[in-house]
């Protein structure tokens, strides 16, 4: 037990010491086996507590989710499994995503299309339909000033891996036609509606992108000249950061168009690759570190009795080893893990 409470009892920093001194260690380094790098997401999904009920209002556990899944999207580029991440989202926490906090739906988002990739067919079956569902929402069909384009360019990106892993599951949800001579690709049934629907949707949203490209093109020039004539460097510095913005919108219209456009088919053809680079995956900024610590019985979801997956009887001797270590005799408990941001507390 004192493993448990001493690998629970951890502030989102500590944690990622944790993990990162294990992947310095030969056993779990890049040329680990796949069962190794396994072990490691055990143990992340023990600190994201993937077997507790979630409750929407608990914004401690949304953070601790989010961050897990960002801390694990390497291990599973490295052929671990995601399907625990990939079942919990679908059945816990994208039935009330629209109840979340905004930042926290973002940054939610952006992990969900950052780990697509790594999807296996039967995780994108999984979640395609709550995807679709979700960008229907996003993507209106009466054109609109405001919009959050980079949700739409997360859930676009999401949709184009897990289609392409299942692409006869769209059928029904998108009104395609694509053949794979399975019984799930209906082809016998009428989904013209969801098709049209569908794309006069995708044909909105391209409008808005395009409208968008153009204010922000010329937005750009206007700072420019602005940049030019500040002499004050905290003028320069708004100025600045209004550049990277509008920088950091272009690329998330430009993305939107690159995905919409081949989606118009009857038959589609879905983005599988990393031809596509996210729009803040060269701009994202580090977020420092912080957090308190929680007591194990908060961390855990409910009573000494539950064993989190990863949060107990480790099987390798150097694992258990590295947690020995972590005790300093000094540290009380009790005080609440926190995590800020897109994974921020990881970063």
């Amino acid at each position: 037990m004192f493993l448990v409470q001493n690998l629970q009892d951890v502030t989102a920093v500590e944690f990622k010491l944790f993990m990162d001194f294990l992947k310095s260690l030969s056993l779990f380094g890049q040329n680990a086996s796949v069962e190794r790098v396994e072990e490691l997401v055990e143990i992340i999904e023990g600190q994201a507590d993937l077997d507790a009920q979630f409750n929407v209002s608990d914004g401690d556990h949304i953070e601790r989710f989010i961050s897990c899944l960002h801390m694990a999207l390497p291990f599973f580029m490295r052929g671990a499994s995601s399907s625990n991440f990939f079942s919990y989202l679908n059945k816990q926490i994208l039935p009330v995503f629209d109840k979340l906090p905004e930042e926290q739906k973002l940054n939610l988002l952006k992990n969900l299309a950052e780990c697509s990739f790594t999807a296996k067919p039967q995780d994108s079956r999984l979640l395609l339909p709550a995807v679709v569902q979700l960008l229907k929402k996003y993507l209106v069909r009466r054109k609109i000033e405001e919009m959050n384009f980079t949700s739409i360019e997360c859930l676009l990106y999401a949709f184009h891996h897990f289609a392409h892993k299942t692409p006869n599951a769209t059928n029904s949800l998108c009104g395609y036609k694509i053949v794979t001579g399975q019984t799930s690709d209906r082809l016998g049934e009428d989904f013209s509606e969801q098709y049209k629907d569908f794309t006069e949707r995708l044909s909105t949203i391209e409008d808005l992108s395009k409208a968008m490209i153009k204010k922000l093109t010329q937005g750009m020039v206007d700072r420019n000249k602005a940049m030019a004539a500040a002499k004050l460097e905290e003028e320069k510095d708004v100025i600045t950061e209004q550049k990277q913005n509008a920088t950091m919108g272009l690329r998330s219209c430009n993305n939107i168009l690159a995905m919409t456009q081949p989606l118009h088919l009857k038959v589609p053809s879905f983005i599988g690759d990393k031809k596509i680079t996210l729009s803040w995956k060269e701009t994202t900024p580090t977020v420092a570190a912080t957090g308190q610590k929680r007591s194990a019985a908060n961390l855990s979801g409910n009573s000494s009795s539950k064993k989190s997956r990863g949060a107990g009887d480790f099987r390798n001797p150097l694992l258990n080893k590295a947690f020995e270590g972590l005790n300093d005799g000094s540290r009380g408990r009790g005080q609440g893990w926190r995590g800020h941001g897109r994974g921020g507390s990881y970063r």
